[in-house]
């Protein structure tokens, strides 16, 4: 049994270490030493380098055939905590208001939690230490890289970024229209539902023959609905805006440590009729899905045709349509899954579970490869490099994490006009009910057997990942199919869950710790 006040200590203690690299991404911004180009770029020396380095690094000596079982327990909690998310954005979305154009981006705010630099830089800290064991650190991050890659597939390749898009297709609706439409649901919720299912039970006992009895009588007439009149902010159709931004260049980071470097509204202003940005001087990195990708998946670009060019097209019929679309979707995925950092994961497992293949970068008991002149094997020398640049993913994440919170707008002065309830409703419900449920769920998996009971470890990763703050990715997301490049919507429901989370994780740590320990 752990102490009160070591327990304590051992859970704050990584907390301190995350907020002080998160302040100094912060510090430097606010100073204006660190711009947004800076930022960008550091998002792609962690996407591409230094996360592929660090799941490498810690998923080839980790992952053996006795514990690679794991992988599908934390992929089923994975998917359950994206799920139990949406339901939570689900639930405060019914009962409170929340802006027009962020109907459907709550649903992904609920979902997907940051589940990058923040989980590694905690975890990697609590796992090296006691009461875990000197391997459970690279363990940890092995165990980590489970939830990465869920993370990445169900929002690219499976289409959960398109819930983003589908927040501005239409015209804009008044938020006091939003208010009533709510105000009434919840009418309904509170008390309207009893009567009308009395009503509807009322009804079905009704004799046939009470079919033909005098309309006039007011306890024999079923309660009319009257069409609802369409209004024209009902259309499917948005009208296209003159002036969009233009993403043609940027690409798209799918591990939260890149943190959205476009969150200045200011800074994502070209548009038509002024000029759009120049090519950038470094060259994509191979399968990484750029913004351009995304927006073509929702519209189409318009470009100037001639009228001979107009006479000549003819248009795609259904079965066309939906090829190109099945096509385009393939495209996406196929690109999703080719970054580095799936590579890394991919190419690891096979590595790590074949004796003949790991015995080239670490030393195994049941390999027969001759080692280097050293007494190393012979690729040892590959595992010291991605050790090395691994090192620095989590604090550098954790820079640009600080960069992208100090980038956002406070609305200081329109705290009356925006959705209080659902924010922090959301919040609530995300860092104090989902790590309740999250511990819940798991000791339940673990009393089926599903989670292994002396895999410490995994119940931790496990339980820790029910209490992450939304992904800052979804910032950038926002900007991308806003058309507009502003996410004026995301700031207040970011900023209470980020700071609820030091509480929250602090108790979930310690709780989970008396509970293993």
């Amino acid at each position: 049994m752990v102490a009160a006040g070591t327990l304590i200590w051992i859970s704050i203690r990584p907390l301190i270490r995350l907020v002080l690299c998160v302040s100094c991404g912060f510090a430097v911004t606010k100073a204006d030493l660190f711009p947004v180009v800076a930022a960008r770029s550091l998002g792609q020396i962690i996407l591409n380098i230094t996360l592929p380095s660090l799941m490498f690094s810690k998923m080839v000596p980790a992952f053996t055939p006795e514990n690679v079982g794991a992988l599908g327990p934390l992929v089923l909690v994975a998917l359950i905590y994206e799920g139990l998310g949406m339901a939570m954005a689900w639930v405060t979305r019914t009962i409170f208001w929340v802006p027009h154009r962020f109907r459907y981006g709550i649903l992904v705010a609920g979902g997907w939690g940051n589940v990058g630099d923040i989980p590694t830089s905690v975890i990697m800290s609590i796992t090296g230490a006691a009461p875990f064991g000197g391997s459970d650190q690279t363990l940890s991050v092995a165990y980590i890289s489970a939830f990465i890659l869920v993370y990445m597939i169900t929002l690219f390749p499976m289409g959960g970024h398109h819930l983003v898009a589908k927040d501005f297709v239409g015209p804009d609706v008044e938020p006091d229209e939003v208010r009533e439409q709510v105000r009434e649901r919840r009418k309904f919720i509170l008390y309207g539902w009893p009567n009308a299912f009395l009503n509807y039970v009322r009804l079905r006992r009704l004799r046939p023959s009470d079919s033909f009895k005098d309309d006039s009588d007011p306890e024999l007439q079923s309660p009319t609905i009257e069409p609802k009149k369409e209004t024209p902010s009902s259309s499917s159709t948005r009208p296209r805006p003159a002036k969009h931004v233009s993403f043609r260049n940027e690409q798209v980071d799918y591990y939260d440590v890149t943190h959205d470097h476009d969150l200045d509204a200011s800074t994502a202003v070209p548009t038509d009729g002024i000029a759009t940005p120049a090519p950038s001087h470094f060259a994509s990195p191979a399968g990484t899905v750029t913004a351009h990708d995304l927006e073509s998946e929702i519209q189409e670009e318009d470009e100037p045709r001639g009228p001979s060019e107009v006479v000549e097209k003819k248009p795609l019929t259904a079965p066309q349509r939906r090829r190109k679309r099945i096509v385009s979707q393939l495209k996406m995925a196929v690109k999703s899954i080719l970054t580095p950092a799936s590579l890394s994961m991919i190419i690891s497992i096979p590595i790590a579970l074949v004796p003949s293949l790991k015995g080239l970068f670490t030393a195994t008991s049941n390999s027969h490869i001759p080692n280097a002149p050293d007494g190393e094997p012979p690729l040892a020398f590959v595992l010291d490099f991605a050790s090395f640049m691994g090192a620095a993913s989590v604090p550098l994440g954790l820079i640009c994490l600080g960069s992208a919170l100090a980038r956002l707008k406070i609305p200081r002065s329109e705290w009356s006009n925006l959705p209080v309830g659902a924010i922090f409703t959301l919040a609530f419900l995300k860092t104090v009910v989902s790590p309740v449920i999250g511990v819940l769920i798991t000791i339940g998996l673990t009393s089926a057997r599903v989670i292994s009971k002396e895999d410490k470890v995994l119940q931790f990763v496990c339980m820790f990942f029910s209490c992450l703050p939304t992904a800052t990715t979804q910032v950038y997301l926002t900007q991308v199919y806003s058309g507009t490049g502003s996410a004026e919507f995301m700031s207040p429901f970011l900023l209470p869950q980020y700071f609820l989370m030091f509480f929250s994780m602090t108790g979930l740590t310690a709780y989970s710790i008396t509970y293993l320990f």
